[in-house]
């Protein structure tokens, strides 16, 4: 993707930023995807047709095509099934997946000084893998978002919403994340690569599955062995939410 304004922006302050993202207004399209209870980690895995990337109907327009047409998602592969074209979809680069999610969390926290804070401790913890900082961190973060928020807004009741916005947090830093990672033994909610560490992470939420599903899940699948050829010390990481008391009611951290 090449947009002349932001060469020019760059030669004038001689460095690299987003720059692109400042340019625009992603605000409609973040209410666009909390409205529809797109989660955050759909939107590096998502899928489209000819006929529905094509599509130009403002009114009714399906969220692929929206995403595709505005320039926050590109076709990274091609699949033909039955003589019909299926393309894959993903972030562009870096800076939209990074600059698409800090937009999802600043609308949700409205609070931007509080949301940089958030980011930055959350950098510094996993940089020192401090966990239980880490559970603390995310318990204050949901706990203190506004109760309005919820009234005015039912999305807190699907089960993709608690992971999105922890996905995002790690998404908004810039970090090497792969969500519905595969492997042999299934489909692991997200692994992130950092500081020479592994994190492999699985999210449940307590009202659909029982205590202590999440680890368990990590453990009985072996999701670990995929990484262990990096020879790098490995986390795994349950993390189980509730929609009734709308936080983490557990954050099992054990090394593979």
């Amino acid at each position: 993707m090449y947009n002349p304004f932001d060469i020019l922006l760059l030669f004038r302050r001689r460095r690299f930023a987003a720059y692109w993202f400042e340019t625009g207004t992603p605000t409609f399209l973040v209410e666009t995807l909390f409205k529809r209870r797109v989660s955050s980690l759909e939107l590096g895995a998502m899928e489209g047709s000819d006929e529905l990337l094509s599509t130009f109907d403002v009114d009714d327009i399906a969220t692929e095509a929206l995403l595709f047409q505005t320039g926050y998602l590109t076709i990274t592969d091609e699949e033909d099934l039955g003589g019909e074209p299926v393309y894959r979809l993903d972030y562009p680069n870096r800076e939209v997946r990074q600059s698409l999610n800090e937009s999802l969390l600043r609308y949700l926290v409205r609070d931007a000084t509080r949301h940089r804070v958030n980011s930055t401790q959350l950098y510094r913890l996993l940089e020192a893998n401090d966990f239980a900082g880490l559970e603390t961190l995310f318990h204050a973060f949901f706990a203190s978002i506004p109760y309005e928020w919820y009234t005015n807004n039912d999305i807190a009741r699907y089960e993709g919403y608690y992971a999105s916005v922890f996905y995002s947090y790690f998404a908004g830093l810039g970090l090497n994340i792969t969500v519905e990672d595969s492997s042999s033994h299934g489909r692991l909610d997200m692994a992130v690569l950092f500081n020479n560490h592994v994190y492999l992470f699985e999210f449940k939420v307590v009202e659909l599955a029982s205590a202590g599903a999440a680890m368990a899940q990590l453990q009985e699948r072996r999701y670990a062995d995929k990484y262990r050829a990096l020879e790098q010390p490995i986390h795994l990481i349950g993390v189980e939410f509730s929609k009734d008391e709308r936080n983490i009611t557990a954050f099992d951290v054990e090394r593979a």
